[in-house]
């Protein structure tokens, strides 16, 4: 009959997907982007950098036979204690949050904190708002869980909280530096929030991805340092500075949620690798995360810096965005540019950058948007990748 499958055929996959993550599309870069010689990418380490005798000591410690024995059970839903500590104690406090352990999660990185939020609390009757030009995965993950998202835009202090917000159950936010635009919101426009939230009953997902990687010299705590309501969920990565692979993160929220996002987690896949886990936890104690930190700091800011030298020398017609301790350049180009086609050019002279037409979130995107990173690249090829890229510019 007209439509039947032949009799041996495989099943119809098609037919049976309840969900379309395939049609969720991503920060466009080539696959293989680190045989360019000019990788402008962003959210990828110095390479060079990475602290591995420190790492392979801290790897030694954590294989001794009473660390291993805490590793090598399964640990149901449970987290390692120590890493947990070194969190509590270590890291959190440099954002201005104090927390109690119970209010502590692990994650296999802060993206899939995101995921277990949205799988948590989020439904078809939930409203999400949202910033554009935004973090895409993001709005990807929390429509897959059927949420329906509130667009809002931005000016020099973050999101625009307009009347409209009013009609959100969350507010998905990147306010210390706004992804892509790298915008950090004021001291006033957060004060606001948190009024606007508590009058409305409504949550905050406060992603602070590059808390650790900042070079702001004022940098404001995060919005769940002044949390005295439990109204905001603090998701981060620990890894992003050193290791983006290795996918550990966390999130920091009230007790009673963390305790039905655990049970969760333990239902999805238990918890992140303990043996990871345990030898993050020595890494911090032993001192060489804040030391490698110190070193990354420096590294990231004389990119940075030579970066911004590079392109006021050659690209000074775009126009950068955003705080200047921003872990990437968001840069607005003349209104006839199209970053798209310039992204396609540049790459075959061997420089990628990333286009910013794809973190605008609906509607009609403006077209002339790009993103640079500055740690993937060698920092003797950046003044020459400017230059390439300007070229490439000119002639289009």
């Amino acid at each position: 009959m007209p439509g039947e499958r032949p009799p041996g055929r495989g099943p119809d996959w098609e037919a049976r997907f309840k969900l379309r993550p395939g049609s969720k599309s991503s920060v466009a870069k080539p696959q293989d982007w680190a045989r360019y010689p000019y990788p402008f990418v962003y959210g990828q380490p110095m390479r060079d950098l990475f602290p591995l005798k420190q790492w392979q000591e801290a790897s030694r410690q954590s294989t001794r036979p009473e660390s291993a024995g805490l590793w090598l059970n399964d640990r149901f839903d449970r987290d390692d204690e120590m890493l947990v500590e070194q969190l509590r104690t270590r890291v959190l406090p440099k954002r201005g949050i104090w927390a109690k352990p119970s209010e502590i999660l692990v994650t296999i990185g802060s993206q899939n904190a995101l995921y277990l939020i949205a799988n948590l609390l989020m439904s078809r009757d939930t409203k999400v708002a949202l910033e554009t030009p935004g973090y895409r995965d993001a709005l990807s993950i929390f429509e897959l869980h059927g949420a329906q998202i509130q667009l809002h835009g931005l000016d020099g202090e973050g999101m625009v909280l307009g009347e409209n917000l009013k009609d959100s159950d969350y507010l998905y936010l990147t306010p210390s530096h706004q992804v892509p635009t790298g915008i950090s919101m004021s001291a006033n426009r957060r004060a606001q929030l948190m009024q606007t939230v508590i009058q409305n009953d409504q949550i905050i997902i406060e992603d602070d991805y590059d808390a650790e990687l900042s070079l702001d010299r004022d940098a404001l705590p995060a919005i769940k340092a002044g949390d005295t309501s439990g109204r905001v969920i603090y998701v981060s990565s620990i890894s992003k500075p050193f290791s983006p692979g290795l996918r550990l993160g966390y999130l920091v929220a009230d007790a009673d949620l963390v305790d039905e996002l655990r049970a969760l987690r333990r239902l999805m896949y238990r918890h992140p690798p303990l043996n990871n886990q345990r030898l993050l936890a020595e890494f911090m104690a032993q001192g060489h995360y804040d030391v490698h930190l110190r070193s990354f700091r420096a590294q990231h800011a004389r990119r940075r810096d030579i970066l911004e030298k590079a392109l006021r020398g050659d690209l000074d017609a775009c126009r950068r965005i955003g705080s200047d301790g921003s872990s990437a350049f968001w840069l607005e180009a003349p209104s006839g540019v199209d970053t798209r086609q310039l992204a396609w050019a540049a790459a075959q002279k061997g420089v990628v950058v990333e286009h910013g037409e794809q973190f605008f979130l609906s509607g009609t995107a403006p077209t002339n948007f790009m993103r640079l990173g500055f740690n993937a690249i060698d920092a003797d090829r950046i003044g020459p990748g400017v230059g390439i890229l300007a070229g490439v510019m000119d002639r289009l």
